[in-house]
């Protein structure tokens, strides 16, 4: 059975765009002109994606992004004019798996659905443990011993990659195309300023530091030397 995909967006040239586009790929489309049409839409029948666009009327995108995250782990794709780091950094914490910049590339746009369905569809671990760690996939919630801590979007996934990968290396690449999905470029400092905030949560009751930076490399997730 083929994915059904929910488009949210007002611009009607880009929306006849990708729902033709879509169709013809094989997917089921269902089209919303604004984001309460969308919320319910997405509230009746649980799509398997979301295409949103930022900038809808009344409504703006990150709203309807955070309203469709009390509702599912739809993966939600966000499509924007904005193009800044920060922007990206609001759109992804407000629970967005990915992003991408109008105008778009076509074979972009399906490249990165098929990759978000396919994380998706993959059977994940119930929970991770690493020395006082734990992370529950269910809840997406981390545990420091007794210690509840309470994780964004982006933050949560990041730390599920390090607990997915023990001990291992991962390289800025590998961090990239795991958690995000595309590169910021060479000069963003995102896995960095995401590295800290964990850092600040995973340490706040004065544990041993479990994520480390290894120079020239990357970041691992190891017990303290």
């Amino acid at each position: 059975m083929s994915a059904r995909i929910l488009v949210i967006e007002d611009d009607q040239a880009i929306l006849t765009f990708l729902r033709r586009s879509l169709s013809y790929d094989g997917y089921e489309v269902e089209i919303a002109e604004d984001g309460q049409k969308g919320l319910a839409l997405a509230g009746g029948n649980i799509p398997d994606l979301v295409v949103l666009d930022w900038m809808l009327p009344g409504m703006d995108g990150l709203e309807v992004c955070r309203r469709l995250r009390t509702l599912s782990k739809v993966p939600i794709l966000m499509l924007t004019a904005k193009d800044s780091v920060s922007d990206r950094v609001m759109g992804l914490d407000a629970g967005a798996d990915d992003y991408l910049v109008k105008p778009f590339n076509l074979d972009e746009l399906l490249a990165r659905i098929r990759a978000l369905l396919r994380r998706t569809q993959t059977p994940k671990q119930k929970s991770y443990d690493f020395e006082d760690l734990n992370l529950d996939t269910g809840t997406r919630r981390a545990y420091r011993g007794d210690r509840v801590i309470d994780l964004t979007a982006k933050e949560y996934e990041l730390l599920e990659l390090f607990m997915r990968h023990p001990r291992q290396v991962l390289t800025r690449e590998m961090i990239y195309d795991d958690v995000w999905g595309y590169d910021f470029g060479g000069e963003s400092n995102i896995i960095e300023v995401y590295v800290r905030y964990l850092r600040q949560k995973l340490e706040e009751g004065k544990e041993p530091r479990l994520l480390h930076t290894v120079r020239g490399m990357g970041y691992v997730l190891r017990e303290e030397e």
